[in-house]
Parts: structure tokens; C-alpha cells; sequence
């Protein structure tokens, strides 16, 4: 009898990560209700949506109660004016785009977990080791061959290829979730030219550009070479708080070919047989997110999470324990203290100081030891947690 279910899903964990996580947190609250929890683990945000963004779709929201404002379906790439102003954010760091190259979405996740359906399912997939767990599971759902690229403290969780690496298609993250490294210009370069030399694609998830503060790399096209062997995909909930909006975008560049087929023209096809596009009001609150006021609001957020991030490295340093992360990414990657692992020391976590993290071995093999924390609960949860956990580890 012929199988008619995909028996790939066989080869993923049974549970998404953080469904692990809450089905732990809720397991604890019940076991004790008079603790009051700190959460700084999954990244979603807190902040709310700023002004500009609200005013936009209130506004759009109002034309869609009126027939000769009404809009219907869009455009699966997005609408031009949310395009045009994409192009204009690339921009103002250096990156000179086509209109048509960039592709409106709802989130970075959707894309990424998509972008593979232009590829073969024979193809090699390299990821780095941690690593977000959506370009994992996305690919061996699909049966394809996944290998790992080891990210470690020896190397910064920075990883670079060698000429005796052989992959088709390799998911890049910076700065990265989870461990918050990023990639120079320099070490950029390094993945590009080893793609180009063998025809592979760079997956380029640049969803966490706008912490950016040193100088760095806002996105891969700031590297010569990148057009011709990397897609970019980007998102607005962390920019701008768009986590329960979803709107984010996509760049294929019309110079991406391979086998003779262009990548650009492969995902608009596929966007046209399987998207109906982004909410026209959700569109016009993402273009808001573009102006001067709209910028400098986000900076504002950003700049409040960043801060969190800091009192969490503080913390870290005075208590002696080894962390990467948290000056260029709202996640601090800390090594799990008095030898724990990951779900030990989320566990004890839990226990004795009311905090709850993320469990570094749920993003890979070598993320076992290390544990993540989120800057997301804000300034006021940060402080409160690290008293808390000095209070634990110095007890």
C-alpha cells in the first residue's frame, strides 16, 4: 500500500522548542501559583506600536469602509509604495536595489521556511550549529539532507567555510539568533566567495539589522558579489514591533541564476500560485515605519531594548560567567554556570530565581551548555532578573 503521508516530519523533534518551553512554564505556574515569573526567553516584543504606524492604519482601515478607496487583492509582491520605500531603508546603508527585487511578505519565518521550495529536494542544506530551529525543521520536513557547520565559543559562533566544504544551499543569520554574533564585511566576503565558487545560495536572514551599532554589515549586499549568490530576507517585528501585524520583505535580485534559471522569476511564480499578499492596511502601517518620524521611533524602541541587553552583560561580567551577544542583538548567549546543561540550568533557573530563559540545546548539538536571554521583557524585568539571579548564584 502506498504511504500517503509525509514520513519526513518523523525526522524533526516532536515539539517546536518553545511549545517545550511554555508546556514547562505553565507545568511550574501550576505547581506554584504564588510565584511571580519573569519571562526573558521567547523574542517577542513588549514595546507597543508607535504613533505613525497607528495613524497609517487607522487611516487605511478608513478607506477600505469606502468603495472609491477600497482596495481588494493586491499585488503578491507588495504594493509600490511599501517597495519603494524598502529600497529607500537599503539605501541609506549603501545598497543600491531594483523595485522588482524586493518581495513584501508576512514575516521573515514564512519566507524562510518557503524559500526552499525553489530547490531540488536532493539539494545539501548547511546550517550553522545553533541555529534558529525553522531552517532545520523546514528543510528535513521536506526530506532533504541537512548538515551543520559548527558555531563555538573557539570561533565566536561566527562560523566560516573552508574549500573542502560542499553544500548547494546555506541559511546565514547576523546578527544571529540564537547566540546574537555577527558577521564583519570581512568574514561576509568569505561566504560569498566560497558560494560563488560553488554555485551554492546564501539564505540571508537579516531580521535583526536594526540592532546594529558598531560597524557592521546591515545587510549581505553590502559585500560585492553578494547579488549573485544570496537572497536577503528581512522582517518588521523586531524593527518595528510588528510581531502581531506581520509584514516583512523579501530581496531576490534579477542577477541570481542558476542551472539557467533565474531565482527571481522562480519566486515570483511561486508567490503568485500560493500568496494573496499583505493586508493593504498592514502595508501602509510597514510605509509608515519608513519615514523620519516613523525611524526615529523605532530607534527609540530599539535603543530601550539595547539597554535591557545591558544590564544583562553587566550582570554576566560581575557574576564572572561567559556570554556573547547584547551589544548588537537584544539576545545574550551565556554559558550555563556550575557546569549544568541547558534544561538543567533552565530548570534551576525556574526554581530558584523565577526566570525563564531558552534552553541552548534546543537550537542545535552545540548549543548544549549555553543558554539564551531575551532583552525583549524590557529594563524594568532585566533589572529585577539579574537581581534575582544574583541573589541565586551568589547564595
Amino acid at each position: 500500500m502506498a504511504q500517503i503521508i509525509n514520513h519526513s516530519f518523523d525526522t524533526i523533534p516532536k515539539s517546536y522548542l518553545f511549545s517545550e518551553v511554555a508546556r514547562r512554564v505553565a507545568a511550574f505556574r501550576a505547581a506554584h501559583p504564588e510565584k511571580e515569573l519573569i519571562p526573558m526567553g521567547i523574542g517577542d516584543v513588549t514595546r507597543p506600536l508607535r504613533r505613525p504606524v497607528i495613524e497609517a492604519l487607522k487611516k487605511a482601515a478608513e478607506e477600505q469602509a469606502h468603495a472609491e478607496s477600497f482596495h481588494g487583492y493586491g499585488p503578491e509582491q507588495g504594493y509600490d509604495f511599501l517597495r519603494e520605500a524598502v529600497l529607500g531603508h537599503y539605501a541609506g546603508f549603501g545598497v543600491h536595489l531594483e523595485k522588482e527585487d524586493v518581495f513584501i511578505s508576512d514575516g521573515a519565518k514564512s519566507d524562510l521556511g518557503n524559500l526552499p521550495d525553489l530547490f531540488s529536494g536532493d539539494c545539501v542544506v548547511l546550517l550553522p550549529d545553533p541555529v534558529y530551529p525553522v531552517y532545520r525543521d523546514s528543510n528535513l520536513m521536506a526530506g532533504r539532507r541537512v548538515t551543520y557547520l559548527a558555531a563555538t565559543r573557539a570561533n565566536g559562533f561566527a562560523p566560516l567555510p573552508d574549500e573542502t566544504l560542499h553544500a548547494d544551499l546555506v541559511y546565514l543569520c547576523s546578527p544571529a539568533n540564537p547566540t546574537g554574533a555577527a558577521y564583519t564585511r570581512e568574514q561576509l566576503k568569505v561566504w560569498v566567495d566560497w558560494a560563488l565558487a560553488n554555485d551554492a545560495v546564501i539564505l540571508y536572514d537579516a531580521a535583526y539589522e536594526c540592532f546594529i551599532r558598531d560597524d557592521l554589515p546591515h545587510s549581505i549586499y553590502e559585500v560585492e558579489g553578494a547579488k549573485e549568490c544570496a537572497i536577503e530576507v528581512c522582517s518588521l517585528s523586531k524593527t518595528a514591533g510588528f510581531t502581531g501585524m506581520r509584514c516583512g520583505y523579501t530581496v531576490v535580485p534579477h542577477g541570481l541564476v542558476r542551472e539557467g534559471q533565474n531565482l527571481h522569476d522562480l519566486w515570483l511564480r511561486r508567490q503568485c500560485t500560493k500568496m494573496n499578499g499583505v493586508a493593504y492596511p498592514i502595508q501602509r502601517a510597514a510605509e509608515a515605519v519608513f519615514t523620519p518620524e516613523g525611524m526615529a521611533a523605532c530607534r527609540e524602541d530599539i535603543a530601550a531594548y539595547l539597554r535591557a541587553a545591558a544590564i544583562v552583560a553587566d550582570a554576566l561580567d560581575e557574576l564572572g560567567i561567559w556570554y556573547c551577544g547584547g551589544k548588537n542583538s537584544p539576545y545574550i548567549w551565556m554559558e550555563c554556570p556550575k557546569g549544568m546543561d541547558s534544561w538543567q540550568f533552565f530548570d534551576a533557573l525556574l526554581e530558584n530565581a523565577g526566570i525563564i530563559g531558552t534552553p541552548g540545546s534546543g537550537f542545535g548539538e552545540n548549543g548544549e551548555g549555553y543558554f539564551r536571554l531575551s532583552a525583549f521583557s524590557g529594563e524594568e524585568n532585566a533589572r529585577a532578573a539579574m537581581e534575582r539571579l544574583r541573589a541565586w548564584l551568589q547564595s
